[in-house]
């Protein structure tokens, strides 16, 4: 008996398996620059960086689990997706905040935007190589493959509204400047209105 792979069709499998090479180096990427950001320059990640970096670091083992157990093409990418859109969900709130003026975070790798702005270019590209992938991946019909990736964008939405809503609350807004290094995301100080 032929493995449960072996029936896939060849047009699918080939485009799914690139959109999950992409996708993993993307979120490998996208985990290393975090990871950097706190490590390499000494920033502090806030309970919604945290998040991001959780959920992008999910993404990547599970892409990695495709390729180390010879995960049909496609499946990986569905079972990816949750996370992708949770991370994705999240950066969106971030950026939020931060547009909204709640927040002021550092800048990000190269000084090429904030953080948060780096992380939803990031959680993007990688929610849509996965939807990619697990668009054009398996043996199920259009309309199952649709349905299982709704499902798992709406996975993905409850868990960032959860993560969100269990984060801890943002910190007042300081009465005088801040005296300590800018290395988290914060209120920003502002002075009263005169």
């Amino acid at each position: 008996m032929l493995p449960q792979h072996a029936h896939a069709d060849a047009s699918t499998t080939g485009p799914a398996r690139s959109l999950e090479v992409a996708a993993i180096v993307l979120a490998a990427l996208a985990a290393g620059g975090s990871v950097i950001l706190s490590v390499g320059l000494g920033l502090k990640a806030c309970p919604l960086c945290f998040y991001q970096r959780s959920f992008v670091f999910g993404v990547a083992g599970v892409l990695a689990m495709r390729f180390l157990a010879g995960a049909r093409p496609g499946l990986p990418s569905l079972l990816a997706l949750p996370l992708g859109a949770a991370g994705f969900g999240v950066a969106v709130f971030h950026n939020y905040l931060e547009l909204a003026g709640k927040l002021e975070c550092p800048q990000g790798l190269g000084g090429l935007g904030t953080a948060p702005q780096q992380s939803i270019i990031a959680t993007g590209l990688v929610l849509a190589l996965l939807v990619g992938g697990a668009s054009v991946g398996g043996q199920a019909a259009s309309s199952g493959r649709a349905r299982n990736i709704a499902a798992a964008l709406l996975i993905g939405a409850v868990a960032a509204a959860l993560g969100i809503a269990s984060a801890p609350p943002l910190p007042s807004a300081p009465a005088k400047p801040y005296e300590t290094p800018f290395d988290m995301c914060r209120p920003p100080f502002r002075l009263p209105p005169s």
